[in-house]
């Protein structure tokens, strides 16, 4: 049926297919068709706009219009489709494919003690990691002990894979020149969503990076949720200089 109600509109002139607003719409609405991103049918899109933010042209905006109503059982049905085919996310950009894999990023991980895992294995237990491209409903972000990790503090510290991947999922990010605003409402839906254990900030020392504590300060306030939260400093040498793991 159709009703009169806010929907995304695309604009083809403006979207180069980057797919970057995939995995922002996590009722999974978008593809990318022929280069252009496409909307699989109105039913699918609640109108709220969680994708906007993601797309770097521009190419996307809300408008209100007659359309077909949104239709949430249909969204399960579609998401439930996408995951038995192990594709959450749709087929845009293929950076933003969600993939779990075992490994020493899995479940059982979370136990063992720091520094068990030798130095040459990875501790990766999911794709992909930058806020950006991680979308709220992803699988692998339900019921998890999540480090949110400044992306320079892997290759500062060399210890990453050993001492805080472990059972952790990750999502990496830079917030002095990424969207703050962006990263506070993706925070926020993840904190509303995904039922998170715990919050591990991993960040450096240098004062840009303190950026982190008031974005995942001010989207756990949004929620209403109560998550517990640690926190780990690295140097700018690679040490660990402060930790409350």
């Amino acid at each position: 049926m159709k009703v009169m109600r806010k929907i995304i509109e695309i604009d083809d002139r403006l979207c180069n297919g980057c797919g970057e607003c995939v995995p922002s719409c996590a009722e999974g609405a978008l593809v990318i068709v022929d280069g252009k991103a496409r909307m699989i049918a109105e039913k699918y899109c609640d109108g709220l706009g969680a994708c906007l933010g993601d797309c770097p042209q521009g190419a996307l905006r809300i408008i209100e219009r007659q359309a077909d109503d949104f239709d949430e059982e249909a969204v399960e049905e579609l998401l439930s489709h996408k995951k038995r085919k192990g594709n959450v996310s749709g087929p845009g950009c293929p950076s933003a494919k969600l993939k779990v894999f075992g490994g020493q990023g899995s479940c059982q991980q979370a136990n063992q003690p720091v520094g068990a895992a030798g130095n040459s294995d990875s501790a990766l237990g999911h794709w992909p990691v930058q806020i950006r491209l991680v979308p709220p409903g992803a699988p692998f972000l339900k019921n998890a002990d999540l480090l949110v990790a400044a992306d320079c503090a892997p290759v500062a510290y060399p210890g990453f894979h050993r001492d805080f991947l472990p059972g952790r999922a990750v999502m990496i990010g830079c917030p002095k020149f990424d969207d703050q605003a962006a990263y506070v409402e993706k925070f926020r839906e993840i904190f509303e969503t995904a039922d998170l254990k715990s919050v591990t900030m991993l960040i450096m020392e240098v004062p840009c990076c303190g950026t982190m504590r008031g974005i995942i300060s001010e989207a756990l306030k949004q929620s209403g949720k109560v998550v517990k939260i640690n926190e780990a400093v690295i140097g700018v040498d690679g040490s660990l200089i402060s930790s409350t793991l």
